[in-house]
C-alpha cells in the first residue's frame, strides 16, 4: 500500500481536500479519491475526513493508496470489434444486447470480459469489474465506446466528459412525426421516485442537455440524430419521451410492442475526443447495425405503400 504524506501550506488554506489532492496527484480521479475517503484511506491528523473538509495550514495529510484488487473477471474471446487501438486508448463498437461490464445477473459475456481477453493493459481506476471503462451505453444500445488502457488516459477522458468536450452523436428511430427540423432539450434527469430502475425528468435531477436533428420522417416515425451535451443515465431515451417522441422498441420508456425489435432503436454512431497523450482530436464513426437499418427500410416501405 503506497503512502502519500504532505504538510498543508498556506496556499491550500480553505481548499476542499478532494480538489487539492487531485491537483497534487493528477493521476487520481475525483471519484477515486472520494471513494478512498469513504473507505477511511484519507486522513488528516491521523483521522478520516470527508471530501468537503477544508484544509488548514499545518494539517498533516496522509493518503494510504490501497493496493489494486485482484481482478476476478473471466477473460472471454467475444470477437469484439475494435475500431481503434494504441498504447493509451481503444475504441470498441459494442453490439446491441451486450452489457458493458459484469454485474449481478451478467457475470460474463460483457464488453469487459472481451477486453480482458483482447488486452492485459487497462486502467484500474473504476475497480475490478470495470477496468478501462470511462462511460457506458445501455445493453440494447449499439455503438462506440472509449476505453482507457492506463490511469493517465482514464483521468484525461473522464475530465473531457466532465468538460463536455467529448463528441457523442447517436442515431435514433422515434415514434411520432417531429414537425421541426432540429431542437434542444434541456431538462434535469434523476431517479424515478417510484420506479427505481427508471430515470425521469425531475426538478431534483441533474442538469441534462440533448440536441437533436431530424434526418428523415416516415409517417408515424422519425429518424433523428441526437448529440449529447451531458451524459446522464438513459438521457436520450428519457428526453425524447419527455417531448412526446419516445424511442421505437424501448421497453422501459416507449409504447409496448409497436415494432418487432428487441430493445430501443438507438445507436452511438460517433465518438470524438482529444488523445490523452498527444492532444490530437480524434473522431470515429460507425453505421447502425444491419437490423437497425432493416427496420428503417421497413417503416420507409410501409409509408411508401400507404401513399400509393
Amino acid at each position: 500500500m503506497e503512502k502519500f504524506v504532505v504538510e498543508i501550506t498556506e496556499e491550500f488554506e480553505g481548499s476542499r481536500i478532494d480538489k487539492a489532492l487531485i491537483d497534487a496527484r493528477p493521476e487520481w480521479s475525483r471519484s477515486q479519491v472520494q471513494q478512498w475517503m469513504k473507505d477511511g484511506f484519507v486522513l488528516v491528523g491521523g483521522k478520516p475526513v470527508k471530501a468537503s473538509y477544508k484544509m488548514k495550514s499545518g494539517d498533516i495529510l496522509t493518503v494510504q493508496e490501497p493496493e489494486p484488487e485482484v481482478l476476478d473477471v473471466i477473460a472471454e474471446d467475444l470477437n469484439l470489434e475494435i475500431v481503434y487501438e494504441d498504447s493509451d486508448v481503444l475504441v470498441v463498437n459494442k453490439p446491441r444486447g451486450m452489457v458493458v461490464h459484469p454485474a449481478p445477473g451478467h457475470p460474463s459475456g460483457t464488453v469487459v470480459n472481451g477486453l480482458m481477453h483482447h488486452c492485459n493493459d487497462l486502467s484500474g481506476i473504476n475497480g475490478v469489474l470495470r477496468p478501462g471503462i470511462v462511460h457506458r451505453i445501455d445493453k440494447d444500445t449499439s455503438g462506440l465506446l472509449m476505453v482507457a488502457k492506463n490511469d493517465k488516459a482514464h483521468v484525461s477522458l473522464v475530465n473531457q466528459l466532465v468538460d463536455r468536450s467529448v463528441t457523442r452523436v447517436y442515431t435514433a428511430l422515434v415514434h411520432g412525426h417531429i414537425p421541426h427540423d432540429n431542437g434542444t432539450i434541456e431538462a434535469p434527469i434523476g431517479r424515478h421516485q417510484r420506479e427505481r430502475q427508471s430515470m425521469t425528468v425531475t426538478d431534483k435531477g441533474k442538469h441534462a442537455v440533448t440536441h437533436f436533428k431530424v434526418l428523415e420522417r416516415f409517417g408515424n416515425f422519425t429518424l433523428v440524430e441526437c448529440k449529447l451535451e451531458t451524459g446522464r443515465t438513459h438521457q436520450i431515451r428519457v428526453h425524447m419521451k419527455y417531448i412526446g417522441f419516445p424511442l421505437a422498441g424501448d421497453p422501459k420508456y416507449g409504447p409496448k410492442k409497436t415494432v418487432n425489435f428487441e430493445g430501443q432503436l438507438l445507436h452511438a454512431g460517433t465518438v470524438g475526443f482529444e488523445h490523452p497523450e498527444t492532444g490530437e482530436y480524434m473522431e470515429f464513426t460507425s453505421p447502425p447495425p444491419e437490423d437497425f437499418l432493416a427496420m428503417i427500410d421497413k417503416v420507409r416501405v410501409n409509408v411508401d405503400k400507404s401513399e400509393e
